[in-house]
């Protein structure tokens, strides 16, 4: 596997592990309402990883040569939590490398 899709996949499941993160902070903040300290810590983590699987969606997309829907797709899954690990399962299990003989 390329280097840029084996980055692709590290930061889409980055991506999901800061929104578990900010997730809970989010819990904490709203609704046990113990304090904003998670949210201060995964609000920034998880910004910067959107950030990164952006561009690493861009970079996957040029070197898998994927279509103009999957990188919508792909952008698209950005947004919800955690669909950025399916969306890296999906595409990257339809790139397939040669198998040499």
């Amino acid at each position: 596997m390329p280097t840029v899709l084996r980055l692709f996949r590290y930061v889409a499941i980055a991506e999901a592990c800061s929104w578990a993160g900010l997730l809970v902070g989010m819990y904490f903040k709203y609704v046990a309402a113990t304090g904003d300290l998670g949210v201060k810590i995964f609000g920034p983590v998880h910004g910067a990883l959107f950030v990164l699987y952006v561009a690493g969606v861009l970079a996957a997309a040029r070197t898998a040569r994927w279509g103009l829907g999957a990188v919508v797709l792909g952008l698209a899954c950005a947004v919800p939590p955690f669909t950025s690990l399916w969306f890296e399962r999906r595409q990257l299990s339809r790139f397939r490398e040669p198998v040499a003989v």
